[in-house]
């Protein structure tokens, strides 16, 4: 991993070929013309590079017309835009970005082709998304000019390029390359050539953590899905975003990061997913996948299932000023609701109203907390990612807890102004559980040197569209706390899969941030 962004950007003038005339090959090509280079466009479909070229300077038209683009820039940028037939019509080029079929063998292929028909000072990028840039490289006299210049569908609007150096990539071409995106209006982050690089392995636990809490039974998708919308301020659930992607795309991936790191338990696949494959049931484009999708289908489904209403308490008490208990205590005096406030607990619960106590989850189930801690009216309550503005909370209630105090837990919640989901007592719930893992995930990654502590929040947030870095999450819910959940739960389950980060561990001995 390149330590060092001081190099240049490619100059304009520089002429840039795309290779691969598919979606993604054309949106980079969109973005190369419209950042000021001579741009070459090819595929080795008959016809396919010119028919690109058009339907860009369509779109080009398209976006001056909805005042999207001022006009000039659109005709000066598709003038810049010309198809190729050959290999030999990119032999001035500058920088040869690969866009083609996901195959180690037909991309070795083409870059030594390449290789002897561009100049001694081309550089080569692949937008490979999984397959290894070190392998992809190693065919080559000169491995040393080729990084990944991985991009993220569609080009054109999304901000994040992963630039990837493989073991032979030279700092410099690196450089080279992260300075060229960035001039490009792009958001560069470096990373070192492992599997899934920085997204598509760090974003593992949103699936995988999921789809457990389904097999668990913690909840229904819908409801899950509302969660992390609402309480987690994700832009989709986990499940809805499986059926966009598509249940084959998403295992996929998910079972080769599993094969790549040799089946570490991190990235398990799971047996609730693969049956929806073995099904056919592939999500939106099939029609059906954990939702029903296409004419008829029913959209009661879809919905998200909270608690009936429940009396407001008549005595609440919080404790201490943590976020949650200042959040609370914040939209209850909004709602007119009476309570009163006390310094913090020793056990650290967060609130008590008519008998219940509410803490915030810890990683264990709210029904081993209740009998280690001998408070068996025990309820516990979710993360959120802002207490004071998310809609809907998750709770559950230990074993243990009567009736009585599970209603008046509800009720609590409830006069503060959330819909409150009521989940099966499984550790960590659902968003606490997620977001430590997410963390856990990032931190392993800094800890190995793919990438840089911001480097993994950024391409998080810009990569996927989290509301936050999982780095920048872990420091809000407090590092020592995060280790915590974690240790939890990887004592209720006994598995390797939820082993603490020695990046983590570190910096939470030493009492440091994550960055």
């Amino acid at each position: 991993m390149s330590a060092t962004t001081a190099a240049a950007p490619l100059p304009p003038s520089a002429p840039v070929a795309v290779v691969g005339a598919g979606a993604m090959g054309a949106g980079i090509a969109q973005v190369a013309a419209l950042a000021g280079h001579p741009v070459r466009l090819l595929d080795n479909r008959p016809g396919a590079a010119a028919r690109a070229v058009d339907e860009l300077r369509a779109t080009l038209a398209k976006l001056a017309a909805k005042g999207k683009l001022d006009p000039a820039q659109a005709d000066a940028a598709a003038s810049r835009l010309a198809a190729v037939e050959s290999l030999d019509g990119l032999a001035d080029a500058a920088l040869v970005v690969e866009a083609i079929v996901e195959n180690l063998e037909a991309k070795r292929a083409l870059f030594r082709d390449l290789e002897a028909r561009v100049g001694e000072h081309c550089l080569f990028g692949t937008n490979t998304s999984s397959i290894s840039v070190t392998a992809i490289a190693a065919g080559l006299a000169r491995p040393e000019r080729l990084a990944g210049l991985h991009f993220f569908n569609p080009a054109p609007l999304m901000a994040l390029v992963e630039i990837v150096s493989g073991l032979a990539t030279a700092p410099a071409v690196a450089d080279t390359l992260f300075a060229t995106a960035a001039a490009w209006g792009k958001t560069p982050v470096h990373a070192r050539s492992t599997p899934g690089f920085i997204v598509n392995r760090v974003a593992r636990p949103y699936y995988a953590e999921a789809l457990r809490l389904v097999s668990e039974g913690a909840a229904d998708t819908a409801t899950l899905d509302a969660l992390y919308r609402e309480a987690g301020g994700f832009r989709m659930g986990p499940f809805e975003l499986m059926d966009l992607i598509g249940h084959d795309v998403n295992f996929a991936v998910t079972s080769s990061v599993w094969k790549a790191y040799y089946h570490d338990p991190r990235f398990t696949p799971s047996l609730v997913q693969e049956e929806l494959v073995n099904a056919g049931y592939l999500g939106r484009k099939s029609g059906r996948g954990f939702y029903a999708y296409g004419e008829g289908a029913s959209t009661a489904a879809a919905a998200p299932v909270s608690s009936a209403a429940a009396p407001c308490p008549a005595k609440i008490t919080l404790f201490g000023a943590s976020p949650a208990a200042n959040a609370l205590a914040q939209r209850l005096s909004a709602a007119g609701v009476a309570h009163g406030r006390s310094p913090a607990a020793d056990d650290g619960r967060l609130a008590e109203a008519d008998g219940a106590v509410l803490y915030v989850t810890d990683g264990r189930t709210a029904t081993r907390r209740a009998a280690e801690s001998g408070v068996a009216a025990t309820v516990l309550i979710d993360l959120a990612l802002d207490y004071a503005a998310a809609p809907r909370l998750a709770l559950a209630c230990a074993l243990q807890c009567p009736e009585a105090v599970r209603a008046a837990a509800i009720g609590l919640l409830q006069a503060a102004g959330f819909a409150v989901a009521e989940l099966a007592d499984v550790p960590g719930l659902a968003l606490m559980r997620t977001v430590v893992m997410l963390a856990n995930e990032a931190a392993d990654a800094v800890n190995q040197g793919v990438c840089s502590p911001d480097a993994v929040d950024a391409a998080m947030r810009l990569g996927t569209n989290y509301p936050c870095g999982p780095l920048a999450w872990a420091e809000r819910v407090g590092p020592a706390a995060v280790v915590a959940v974690l240790g939890h739960l990887a004592a209720t389950y006994g598995e390797d899969r939820y082993r603490i980060s020695p990046f983590l561990q570190q910096r939470v001995h030493a009492g440091k941030d994550l960055h």
